[in-house]
């Protein structure tokens, strides 16, 4: 006949005598329990422990050199918060102050010596199933947590591919313009990182940024095109609209990451000195939509085809003297700090291929003063 699997169990047992250690191994091996050790010097108790590992320990409480108390104190500060390992104490004389100790220390169970012999096994056999139960459940409880943080992540991952590609809609209608979003977030995050923030909210920031102009998505393709000093009154009012289109779009979300976006779509085209679009200024704009504008300006400043763009030297120059105006100066501050070299490798190259003439040319007296709009 097979054996209950939670007979298989380890049993210790500790006892000072060693009659009384050979009388329980014969009880137990009665009913199947082979997996036994034993020690009758308790000194020995803490090294067969942590070797053998038990599920099961019987405990003598008084014992020369080292009581069965002071024993169990040991133990505990060995087994894990959550774990569960019965303790079955023996013991000849069991007033209420001793037993109230052991209870104390995690004693699951007691017997009075001399043992019964099948009372010793069926409280065995309780205790053993007990614990098996409850390495089952930890056994099935850990699978479940990795199932659920495996799902966690392909979820964020899910998460993260949407608002990449969302990013990259709300300027895909403009060829040279479909990495701006990609850029932007990177140069964010280095940012954010610069500015000693947090690594998951760096990876956030470095996330959202590319959400920032995604309420393009609603504006005309004929507004969108056009320059900007050749927009009628209408249709720049229009543009300026797809800060509060893109928040409205990714709104009402209850992931971090899309509220996050959603703050910074809605304000990162607020100025410093409060001369943007009028809704904050200073501290009052979100920390993450400073530093996209900073980021925004950056990658429009060198990158955009249809104005005059400037090399990255040039372009972190122009960044530092709108600092205190259009942009929070500790935000330009971290942005100065950032080596070209750190930035996106395309920049880098672009900045070595400017020629000698070309890296000296400054922008127009109007685009200096007015905000870099990113289309």
């Amino acid at each position: 006949m097979q054996r209950e699997p939670f007979l298989r169990g380890r049993i210790l047992i500790v006892d000072d005598q060693e009659e009384m250690v050979a009388s329980i191994r014969r009880t137990l091996r009665a009913i199947g329990c082979l997996n036994v050790e034993s020690t009758s010097d308790p000194l020995q108790v803490l090294a067969i422990y942590d070797r053998f590992q038990p599920d099961l320990i019987l405990l003598d409480l008084r014992m020369p050199h080292l009581d069965g108390l002071a024993i169990m104190k040991h133990i505990k500060s060995r087994t894990e918060p959550r774990g569960y390992l019965p303790v079955l104490v023996l013991t000849g004389d069991l007033n209420p102050e001793a037993r109230q100790a052991a209870l104390a220390l995690g004693a699951k169970d007691f017997l009075v010596k001399p043992c019964d012999p099948i009372e010793l096994q069926l409280r065995v056999k309780n205790l053993l199933e007990t614990r098996y139960l409850y390495v089952q459940l930890q056994a099935r409880n850990e699978t479940l947590e990795q199932a659920v943080r495996s799902r966690t992540a392909d979820l964020e991952q899910a998460q993260t591919e949407l608002v990449s590609r969302l990013g990259a809609a709300a300027v895909y209608r403009d060829h040279a313009n479909v990495r701006h979003a990609g850029r932007v977030g990177r140069v964010a995050a280095l940012i954010a990182r610069d500015l000693g923030l947090p690594p998951d909210q760096v990876n956030m920031i470095g996330q959202a940024a590319p959400l920032h102009d995604v309420g393009m998505i609603g504006i005309a393709d004929e507004t969108l095109r056009k320059p900007e000093d050749e927009l009628t009154p209408e249709q720049a009012a229009a543009m300026r609209a797809h800060t509060v289109l893109g928040a409205r779009i990714l709104g009402g979300s209850s992931s971090n990451l899309l509220h996050l976006a959603e703050v910074i779509a809605l304000y990162h085209h607020e100025n410093w000195d409060g001369t943007g679009y009028g809704r904050v200024k200073g501290d009052e704009i979100p920390l993450a939509a400073r530093i996209t504008a900073v980021a925004d300006a950056f990658d429009t400043m060198t990158q955009d085809r249809r104005r005059l763009a400037l090399s990255v030297p040039d372009a972190r120059q122009e960044i530092e003297r709108l600092s205190g105006v259009r942009f929070d100066p500790a935000v330009v501050a971290a942005f100065l700090r950032i080596q070209p070299a750190q930035l996106l490798p395309d920049l880098t190259r672009a900045a070595a291929r400017q020629t000698p003439h070309a890296s000296v040319r400054q922008p127009s007296e109007s685009r200096r003063k007015a905000p870099v709009e990113t289309q």
